[in-house]
Formats: structure tokens, C-alpha cells, sequence
């Protein structure tokens, strides 16, 4: 193996160390059952040691006029307006350069992201875009390093340097507040999903800086971390709704806590303010008044799309990182 680029093991090098002809590793790989045991125990001992991963893909790739597949992992799965916008830049990015894109979901399970990020990569995908579940991502760093480009969406990766693609979750989250003191209010409930998650934290950081600034009294009783669900999101603002001093304003920190939030509001025919962060394609319908904070998901998509195949194509230059703006928008005066 020469060169000063990374290489990836081929069949030919395992049928090499592990001393059998090209037809039986081919079989082996395969799980063709006849092969001689004491073959395959060899050539098995030499997948390992080179780290090969068998390219499911070549065969069909071949036959058509794209220059490769992609894959993009997402923690979520596509009901989720935010991650079908994504999904749909990115698909652009990869139809700009006539390639394909594979898109699996993590379930926000880590473990299973792993799995996936590897099943890809065994299937010889030139490059993954990944919108990390959870804990670190180590599990990638072997792969990087034999030269598959890894471009990481909405979220840092934990354990190491590379390609990223954010929302700007600090301006968002700072107009947000700012556009609700300007209107009076004072007491702000705060809905955010689990703190593990790194836009949560970012955002709901932003929203605590920008209530001391204005001189907003810190409510812990008016901030409510934790809810994933609508349900979850039902219940915590009917919970503040009936607290001796409700908020007048509330600003909710995913688009799913919006809708959870408006169903409380509207059933309750509420006059309390709502600020949500991230767009959704009714929003301009829901009868309640309600503001956004729009991100351009898709943008983020294509841009980390481009970004990945810059890197396919030799860019060899020091991780990026590219910061989408997010604008205020009045989507609903009810």
C-alpha cells in the first residue's frame, strides 16, 4: 500500500495476506456457505486486520451515469418538517452533482446511528452527511481516516474536528427574547426538549442571556426542560397556565413544543404570547398569533452538501465550520 493519501483495503489485499485467490474472498464475503472453514477462518482474520469493508454498491454504480452515493443520517425521522427540509437540500446537493443520497434515522439512539454510519460506509458511500444522536462519534474516526469525508449538521460532533453546519441557535434565541420584552412582557415561559441535546442548550443559554440583559426576573418555575412530546409540552403549559403568576409569553424551543404549546393556548382561547423556534408550514394558519424564528433547514442541507463533496473532490484544508442566520418572523396575527 503506497501513497500519501488514505487507502482503502481491497479485496485483492485480503486475498493477498490471507494467501487464497480473489474468487474466494469474493465468496467469503458473500456468505457463500461452501467455502473450506479453514479458508475462511484465514481470509476472515485478514478482513480484520485490514479493516476491509466489501462494496456493496460498486456493481450498481457502474451501471449508472451517477459519479457516486452519499448518506445522510438524521436523529429523527422525516415527519418532522425541520429534517424533510434538510433532507430535501440535501438531496438537491447531491442531484447538483449528479449523485445519489441514501437517508436513514438514528431514533436518537447513538448506538443505532453507529450501525448505520457503518452499514453505510460498508456499502462504499463517498460520503456522509450525520446529524449526531447523542455522546461521541469516535466510531467515525477510523472511516475518516482511510478517506471518507464526514459532514456533521445542526450539531458539533463531541469527540473530534470536522466539517459542521449550524443554525445560529444564539441569534435566534436572543431576537426571540428581545421581540418579546419589546412587547411588555416580563414573565417568560421558556419550553425546551432535553438538555443533552447541544441546540437546546445553546438556545435555551441565548434565552436566559437575553432575559438578564433586559432585566427579566429569572423564573425557575417558568422554565421547563425535558419534554419531547406534544403531551409532554400539554401538560407543562397547562401546569404553568395555572401557577399563581402565569407567564404572559412563552417561547418554545423546537417547532413540535410550538404545537404542543398552541393546542393548550387555543383550546384555552389564550391571549398569551407564543414565540417558536423554527418554521413549520402551517404556521401562517394556526388561528392563535404566533411568531417564529425561522431557520432555512434546507439551506443548511445543500450547504453541508457542497461542503461534503468539496471534500470528495481533494479539498484537504482545515474543518469548517458554516453558521446559518435564522430571521424573526410574524407567521399568524390570529
Amino acid at each position: 500500500m503506497t501513497g500519501t493519501g488514505p487507502y482503502r483495503p481491497t479485496m485483492a489485499d485480503v486475498a493477498r495476506l490471507a494467501g487464497v485467490s480473489l474468487k474466494t474472498v469474493s465468496r467469503v464475503v458473500n456468505h457463500v456457505p461452501t467455502v473450506d472453514p479453514a479458508l475462511a477462518e484465514r481470509v476472515l482474520a485478514a478482513v480484520s486486520e485490514l479493516g476491509f469493508r466489501r462494496n456493496d454498491m460498486a456493481r450498481s454504480l457502474r451501471s449508472r451515469s451517477t459519479s457516486g452515493t452519499i448518506g445522510l443520517v438524521i436523529d429523527e425521522d422525516l415527519a418532522n418538517p425541520f429534517y424533510s427540509s434538510l433532507a430535501a437540500g440535501a438531496a438537491q446537493g447531491a442531484l447538483d452533482h449528479d449523485a445519489m443520497l441514501i437517508t436513514a434515522t438514528s431514533a436518537e439512539d447513538s448506538d443505532r446511528e453507529r450501525g448505520l454510519v457503518l452499514e453505510m460506509c460498508e456499502r462504499r458511500v463517498a460520503g456522509l452527511l450525520v446529524v449526531p444522536a447523542g455522546g461521541d462519534q469516535s466510531h467515525l474516526r477510523a472511516e475518516m481516516e482511510v478517506g471518507t469525508p464526514v459532514v456533521f449538521l445542526d450539531r458539533p460532533p463531541t469527540s473530534m474536528r470536522a466539517d459542521t453546519v449550524l443554525i445560529d441557535n444564539e441569534q435566534g434565541a436572543r431576537s426571540a427574547i428581545e421581540y418579546l420584552v419589546a412587547r411588555g412582557h416580563e414573565r417568560i415561559g421558556v419550553l425546551a426538549d432535553r438538555l443533552t441535546i447541544y441546540t437546546m442548550r445553546e438556545r435555551l443559554a441565548a434565552a436566559e442571556a437575553a432575559m438578564e440583559r433586559a432585566g427579566v426576573p429569572y423564573r425557575a418555575d417558568l422554565i421547563v426542560d425535558g419534554l419531547h412530546s406534544v403531551p409532554d409540552t400539554q401538560a407543562a403549559v397547562e401546569r404553568m397556565l395555572e401557577s399563581p403568576e402565569p407567564p404572559t409569553a412563552l417561547f418554545a424551543l423546537t417547532n413540535r413544543l410550538t404545537l404542543g404549546a398552541l393546542s393548550v393556548l387555543g383550546r384555552r382561547r389564550s391571549d398569551v404570547a407564543i414565540v417558536g423556534f423554527d418554521d413549520f408550514e402551517a404556521a401562517a394558519l394556526v388561528p392563535h398569533p404566533l411568531t417564529v424564528v425561522s431557520t432555512d433547514a434546507r439551506e443548511m442541507g445543500r450547504v453541508a452538501a457542497e461542503l461534503l463533496f468539496e471534500r470528495i473532490a481533494g479539498d484537504r484544508s482545515r474543518p469548517r465550520t458554516i453558521v446559518i442566520p435564522t430571521t424573526l418572523v410574524e407567521r399568524s396575527t390570529g
